[in-house]
């Protein structure tokens, strides 16, 4: 997802390579995201494939933790995360 220059794609995540902290929850659930949108693509035509169900679930599940935690440490932040990736009914 990189572009020239080394900046994402995505307004909410541009920021320089150097300054970029993939550590941070905002980062990990971005992109655990970009992940269950591609498996959930691949299980769409390949309904019988169970492995990659199972990692699926696993993703959401981690996610979901991770949202989770979140939203108890910083509200504010939470909700504009959920607000750009649209995961969520707000």
């Amino acid at each position: 997802m990189k572009k020239k220059g080394g900046r994402k794609i995505f307004g909410f995540m541009v920021k320089e390579e150097k300054e970029e902290n993939r550590g941070s929850v905002e980062f990990q659930v971005f992109s655990f995201t970009n992940k269950i949108r591609r498996l959930a693509s691949h299980l769409e035509l390949h309904k019988k494939d169970f492995s990659s169900e199972r990692g699926l679930r696993r993703l959401l599940g981690k996610r979901r933790r991770l949202l989770a935690y979140l939203a108890k440490k910083n509200r504010v932040r939470y909700k504009k995360l959920i607000g750009q990736l649209n995961i969520r009914e707000q």
